[in-house]
């Protein structure tokens, strides 16, 4: 059986997933909030890490996730099913607007305060990469294994890295136009495609492990 070989849309579709997952413009406070102290060239450094960190965790994710899969004896559709609840449950947070307290808990909030280097933790893992963003990777990879597919799956991961650095950039400016308000809206709305990839998840794994229940 030949490969499926995405088109063009496959592909905007796992970058808006991946932007929906992330939600970059909803961490944009808590980057602020976090690099407060730092002078702008500190702060431009902080973001040059956090987004390598985030392209190198999700390239890892996508070449390697299966074979992680596999050493576990974790079927993929089992995976799916699991990454779908749990990009479900971040988009219900994201809805709701306590996206932020179901990524950081109280340690890891009160380690940050204390250590110097954020851009990899907990800036990239878990704040932007987290288990939603690297299940949803691996679910992909999985599913459309050809290099054809990986090649537009790992261009679309450096682009999407390089939108975090283009909106971490533009963060001060930002927060000034849209405000608080305007960035919960966005949330909100990436909440929703959120929700629905998810299920999309949900349902193509039940129907690959329970071939009879849906038609």
């Amino acid at each position: 059986m030949n490969p499926v070989i995405l088109d063009f849309s496959g592909y905007i579709k796992f970058f808006v997933g991946l932007f929906a997952l992330v939600n970059p413009v909803g961490i944009i406070p808590v980057f602020i909030s976090m690099t407060r102290y730092q002078i702008p060239a500190a702060r431009n450094k902080t973001n040059m890490t956090a987004s390598l960190s985030v392209a190198i965790i999700l390239l890892t994710s996508l070449f390697l996730g299966d074979a992680i899969l596999q050493l576990f004896g974790i079927s993929i559709d089992s995976f799916r099913i699991a990454g779908g609840i749990l990009v479900v449950t971040i988009a219900m947070s994201m809805i709701s607007g306590k996206l932020g307290e179901d990524k950081q808990n109280k340690q890891e909030k009160s380690e940050t305060e204390i250590r110097e280097s954020i851009g990899v933790v907990p800036l990239a893992l878990p704040l932007m990469a987290g288990p939603g963003a690297i299940s949803s990777t691996i679910v992909w990879s999985t599913r459309y294994h050809s290099w054809q597919n990986l090649l537009g799956f790992s261009l679309a991961i450096a682009l999407f890295a390089f939108c975090c650095w283009l909106l971490f950039r533009a963060a001060p400016l930002m927060v000034r136009v849209l405000g608080q308000t305007g960035i919960n809206v966005i949330t909100r709305i990436m909440g929703l495609l959120l929700m629905a990839l998810g299920i999309e998840f949900i349902v193509t794994g039940i129907k690959v492990l329970f071939p009879g229940l849906l038609h």
